[in-house]
């Protein structure tokens, strides 16, 4: 379950850097909230998958899917490069948690 929660924390990591690129766009109260409300619940997970997975281990994933996950959605919504070398050292970064996982 902690893992399951990791995840998830990350994806709504994610989403809050998306609210953020969007608030830089589109200045309004929603997306504010969302912003607050995505990072909100995403550092409760974490700290939640903190209790039963080692703090380097587990803030590493969590990073690792927020960086991941944002330069995806940066590449697909927000016009960012999709240059092969970009996706490379992405996949590194993937890569990296992943074995973090296996590690542990």
């Amino acid at each position: 379950m902690a893992w399951f929660t990791l995840i998830l924390a990350g994806l709504l990591e994610t989403f809050g850097v998306a609210m953020i690129n969007q608030l830089s766009v589109k200045r309004n109260w929603q997306t504010v909230v969302l912003l607050i409300v995505g990072f909100g619940f995403s550092l409760a997970l974490l700290s939640y998958s903190l209790r039963y997975i080692p703090m380097g281990t587990g803030y590493a994933i969590w990073t690792g899917i927020g960086v991941v996950g944002s330069a995806i959605i940066g590449m697909l919504f927000y016009g960012e490069s999709k240059d092969w070398k970009r996706l490379v050292f992405i996949a590194m970064v993937l890569g990296a948690a992943v074995g973090l996982k296996l590690v542990s």
